[in-house]
């Protein structure tokens, strides 16, 4: 058996380790030291939510049973992508392969946020009301669906190997877990942190009501997209504790952390509304033309 072999044999073991250790750690952290108080029903928030995220692996499974993995070995098998053209060495074809594919995630951010129709789909996972380990996988069956097909093209466009898309994966969901934790560091190892890696105080700021401070630090995995493209944003104006997590205008339970609310939330409201915005906060709580969501 091959190693790349090993490795599609393996994938789902090798990805479900990972992420439930990664979990377990820090959903004890956030147990022992949690960041900030919760406004809603723990018990409440991880039955929906994680019950969404199994909904949407099963219906991944289904429509994609061969996954990213399985795209990434079959560009490999016929010399498809960049990286499958030109022979670089093994440790650099990964390293390639992870800062590209985290450039896209960014971009994909970005353009949630930017397109109208896109944002209605990507505010179910800024509608929960409070922030921890399992608002980091909450977003809804449409967008999965959409990320796994521009990750699709951008596996085929690069020729990323088999390998490397296994570590991307790995790592994408390990740092989302961590980033979107009710934790904080001390603040001298945030500040280093946040040089190379997003850190959860952070991508906390980009979870805020306020349009501002939701369109910045749209980064997952790699701080460095929001400092070129100045999306970065070191505080939000109430401090960590200060400011208000979700969307303003959803604020009913039943809409925003029962599973039922979160799959029809993406079809309610007008088709115009939209977050992203280059408008100035006006220190009222509003942007100077404040947008329905």
């Amino acid at each position: 058996m091959t190693f790349n072999e090993f490795i599609l044999a393996n994938e789902i073991t090798i990805r479900l380790s990972f992420f439930f250790g990664v979990f377990v750690i820090m959903a004890f952290w956030e147990v022992l030291a949690p960041r900030r108080a919760l406004t809603v029903s723990k018990t409440l928030r991880w039955v929906n939510n994680l019950g969404l995220v199994f909904f949407n692996s099963f219906i991944l499974r289904i429509l994609f049973p061969a996954a990213a993995v399985g795209v990434a070995a079959f560009a490999q098998t016929n010399g498809w992508g960049l990286l499958n053209y030109y022979q670089l060495p093994v440790p650099m074809a990964i390293i390639i392969t992870i800062i590209a594919m985290d450039f896209i995630i960014y971009l994909q951010h970005v353009m949630v946020h930017a397109v109208p129709l896109l944002w209605r789909i990507h505010r179910v996972h800024h509608a929960d009301l409070d922030y921890d380990v399992t608002t980091g996988a909450r977003f809804h069956t449409i967008e999965i669906i959409l990320s796994m097909l521009i990750k699709f093209a951008t596996i085929i466009v690069l020729g990323a190997p088999v390998v490397a898309v296994v570590i991307f994966e790995v790592v994408l969901n390990a740092l989302a877990m961590f980033n979107h934790g009710n934790v904080g560091l001390p603040k001298s190892l945030d500040t280093f942190l946040r040089w190379f890696i997003v850190t959860p105080d952070m991508h906390r700021i980009h979870h805020s009501v306020e349009d501002d401070e939701t369109n910045s630090n749209f980064g997952f995995n790699l701080t460095w997209w929001d400092r070129l493209f100045g999306t970065y944003r070191e505080q939000p104006r109430g401090g960590q504790l200060g400011f208000t997590i979700g969307i303003h205008k959803y604020r009913d339970i039943k809409e925003t952390n029962w599973i039922t609310g979160m799959m029809t939330l993406p079809f309610k409201g007008k088709v115009s509304e939209y977050a992203i915005n280059t408008r100035s906060w006006n220190g009222d709580g509003n942007s100077d033309q404040k947008t329905e969501d």
